[in-house]
């Protein structure tokens, strides 16, 4: 049975697009999903069952999302394969060991090229880095998130695309709550 691993993008920021994670489980497992774990309270969902595409099952949960709880929200679905790929593709493997917390993973719903993420890069103007392509970005954060002028919406505009971005710690303990449900 398929194992998903789903990222919401932007609710539980700053009191806004409140939702309870127990609200989320529970419209989840009643579209007939099994086995429905959250993680943290940013939107963090791990769970089994079906066979849709990554982008039917986004569909679905947004739409449900929108109409049962009240709260529009994009939906990343990425599978437990897809993400062991995300982390042993990571081009900072020592940040992730030094410094995790400052590591994150932009999950993106639409793919970048490599000169996108060129042109992107060439924006950055503090201490930042900027990797990847395809649907996902690693960006470091030495001097930490919430000051850097290298912003999600920034990145969005640039790459006319939404995403979401998870930090590596998180990246890593989702795959693993995606990997015991396959056991």
């Amino acid at each position: 049975m398929p194992c998903y691993i789903a990222l919401l993008r932007g609710i539980n920021v700053g009191g806004h697009n409140k939702i309870a994670m127990a609200d989320l489980r529970d419209l989840v497992a009643s579209l007939g999903f099994s086995d429905v774990k959250t993680l943290l309270q940013s939107g963090n969902l791990v769970f089994s069952g079906g066979r849709k595409t990554d982008k039917a099952l986004e569909s679905l949960l947004e739409r449900e999302t929108a109409k049962r709880l009240g709260v529009s929200a994009d939906y990343i679905i990425r599978s437990t394969a897809e993400l062991q790929k995300v982390i042993a593709a990571n081009p900072f493997p020592q940040e992730a060991k030094d410094d995790p917390s400052h590591l994150v993973v932009m999950f993106l719903k639409s793919a970048a090229t490599a000169n996108d993420v060129k042109a992107l890069a060439e924006l950055i103007k503090g201490p930042e880095a900027v990797r990847g392509e395809g649907t996902h970005l690693y960006i470091v954060y030495p001097a930490g998130i919430g000051t850097s002028k290298f912003t999600t919406a920034l990145i969005e505009k640039n790459l006319g695309t939404r995403g979401t971005a998870r930090n590596w710690n998180t990246v890593v303990k989702l795959l693993r709550l995606g990997s015991d449900l396959q056991k």
